[in-house]
């Protein structure tokens, strides 16, 4: 059994829950923030957030169909240019090591979002790539 790190360290967790409610005041637009943060925890493998963040995309509005293609979302007609951008930009900083976000990436996000846009958008990845690890690590799953 692992340890459960939302009571090991309380105050390190709310630390990490916290940017959550900076991205939640940025222009953002929630569904495509947990679309984002979808991807990169199925690429991550992380069950927890990939259950969380599925409901909290419907509970915006998403649609499900949508949700079940964010995946392949590179091959789905639904994704718009702007989701399409935030998904590569997404995977590419989520795929960091050994390589790095290509000029195409980010200059086709550059595109799409306005400077302090692009910049919260790369914080929210980075973030929900740390809270994967964490949760990874200690094997938290969905209830």
């Amino acid at each position: 059994m692992r340890l459960n790190y939302t009571t090991v360290a309380p105050e390190g967790y709310r630390t990490l829950l916290a940017m959550y409610g900076y991205l939640s005041k940025t222009a953002l637009a929630p569904a495509l923030l947990h679309l984002v943060y979808l991807r990169v925890s199925q690429i991550n493998g992380c069950p927890y957030c990939v259950d969380l963040h599925w409901k909290d995309a419907i509970q915006v509005g998403e649609e499900p169909r949508k949700l079940n293609g964010v995946s392949n979302w590179k091959y789905m007609p639904f994704f718009t240019p702007l989701e399409k951008a935030a998904l590569a930009y997404a995977e590419a900083i989520t795929l960091l090591p050994g390589q790095e976000v290509s000029d195409a990436v980010y200059n086709e996000a550059r595109q799409h979002f306005q400077d302090k846009d692009l910049v919260d958008l790369g914080l929210a990845i980075a973030h929900m790539n740390m809270l994967n690890r964490v949760a990874i690590t200690f094997h938290k799953v969905p209830e």
